[in-house]
């Protein structure tokens, strides 16, 4: 599977032949051992994964269910007349299907993909940027790319990559797709990055955004014991990155904003007498739990909160 799509997380391992991801691991381990592969956390890559990139029918295929869960989840974070930046790749992919339905959105981009995504959103503007096509992940680059984002000013940025660690931030295998990336993070107010599990604690050759640029990580829920993911959420989190964990087979909810220290908190109705706030559980029932229901992992419950 590995020598098939270059890269293969050890859920979806596990799920193909049947057995825990205990067993996967260790498996993986020994095939380390001898130089078949290299160990990412939370997955496995042919030897060599600094410098080499899965093309696009590859990346369609690992961690599937992952980055649905993530494009649900990241989609709640547009709003209705947003201007937003999405770059190149198959989980922004996966979030420009969802944001055909936010109206009156401005969406820049560099990808074809999330570009055709939304060509048939009639409430929807995108901007395309000029450049070079790089037909492996149908992106383009290059200076025209580039030069076309100076000057630009948008709210947010969606962005992907190659691996995302605490110590050296999202970084990717190619460096014409890196410095396009850092220019349309370099427009944006907020960046949030979009990287499943397999791809957290793996690193490449080219920085993209330094780990104090990133203002949010959406990630999938990933929960196996003694998981190394866990801990770079940990150092992710120490570093200030908001951490989102999308739940697999729930309904995604957006995940709360988490506000600065001075903002004011808002204003709650106040609800006619005799009748509960909004809010109030009703007697024999429990209070919702304060981040939308969405399992996150106990060492991460108060930085997040």
């Amino acid at each position: 599977m590995v020598r098939a799509n270059g890269a293969v997380s050890l859920r979806e391992l596990a799920r193909v032949v049947q057995t825990s991801e205990v067993t996967v691991r260790r498996d993986v381990r020994a095939l380390e051992a001898e130089g078949l592969l290299d160990r990412r956390h939370g997955g496995a890559v042919l030897p060599g994964g600094f410098s080499r990139e899965p093309g696009y029918p590859q990346k369609t295929h690992l961690a599937a269910a992952e980055k649905s869960a993530i494009a649900d989840l990241a989609a709640g974070l547009v709003e209705e007349g947003d201007a937003i930046v999405v770059g190149a790749g198959t989980t922004t992919q996966e979030l420009a299907r969802r944001l055909a339905r936010v109206p009156g959105l401005t969406v820049v981009t560099n990808s074809l993909l999330v570009a055709q995504a939304l060509a048939h959103a009639n409430r929807v503007e995108v901007v395309m940027t000029g450049g070079t096509l790089r037909g492996s992940n149908y992106a383009l680059v290059g200076s025209g790319a580039e030069q076309s984002l100076a000057g630009l000013r948008v709210t947010k940025a969606f962005i992907s990559g190659s691996g995302l660690t605490a110590e050296r931030g999202l970084s990717t295998a190619n460096m014409l797709s890196a410095s396009v990336d850092r220019a349309l993070v370099q427009s944006a107010n907020e960046v949030i990055v979009l990287a499943d599990h397999t791809k957290l604690g793996a690193d490449s050759m080219f920085q993209t955004v330094a780990t104090d640029a990133i203002t949010r990580l959406v990630t999938d829920e990933h929960t196996a014991a003694e998981d190394p993911t866990a801990r770079e959420l940990d150092a992710l989190a120490d570093c200030g990155v908001q951490i989102s964990v999308a739940a697999l087979g729930l309904p995604a909810e957006a995940p709360a904003v988490h506000p600065q220290p001075s903002a004011a908190p808002p204003r709650r109705p106040v609800p006619p007498a005799g009748l509960a706030a909004p809010g109030t559980p009703l007697p024999g029932q429990r209070r919702p739990a304060p981040h939308g229901g969405l399992p996150i992992p106990a060492r991460l419950a108060e930085r997040i909160r």
